[in-house]
């Protein structure tokens, strides 16, 4: 089981008591106007999402991780490695995403477990190419996917919401440099 620590996260797999934490910060709208078409989701879809993230570890060695908080034991929400099947011309990739309930917005939380996420991804998984896809005006998810190292690489439009997106891209070559 992989777990990753982070100054002030730990990065874990998924347990049965984050089901209802994940589902409350999935029913927020707020949290989810930039999730697809904006649709909220409870605690039954929930439930489906993280057995179907539990499923890509055990199939892609990566996945999406639980986000708790060191000094509470909190479930801050997700960030991870998944494959991006929902924009085709992408293909083959590895996204980086992430997921944090609006209490926890700016604050970094993002940005530092999404590094981790990013470090896993070509440290320890050997991965040649990270993307990550934000719907055009979700500024927050750019200024992350910058300070990450990450570069523009394409804009398409997503086919399950229907609303346009913008690709980030970073190399393992590009990684390595950005970690010197």
């Amino acid at each position: 089981m992989v777990t990753l620590e982070t100054p002030r996260l730990i990065l874990r797999r998924w347990r049965e008591e984050d089901i209802a934490p994940m589902a409350a910060i999935n029913a927020d709208p707020e949290v989810m106007r930039w999730i697809r078409d904006g649709s909220v989701l409870d605690e039954r879809q929930t439930r489906g999402r993280v057995r179907a993230w539990e499923s890509e570890w055990e199939s892609q060695g990566f996945g999406l991780f639980a986000v708790e908080i060191r000094s509470t034991g909190e479930l801050a929400g997700f960030t991870g490695l998944s494959v991006p099947d929902f924009l085709p011309e992408v293909l083959p990739a590895v996204e980086v995403g992430w997921r944090l309930g609006r209490s926890h917005w700016g604050q970094g939380l993002a940005t530092e477990a999404a590094a981790a996420a990013v470090r896993f991804g070509f440290e320890e998984r050997g991965l040649e190419r990270i993307v990550s896809i934000a719907q055009v005006g979700n500024d927050a998810s750019e200024r992350i996917m910058a300070k990450l190292g990450m570069r523009l690489f394409r804009e398409a439009v997503n086919p399950t919401g229907g609303r346009r997106v913008r690709v980030f891209e970073m190399s393992s070559d590009q990684y390595v440099t950005t970690t010197r």
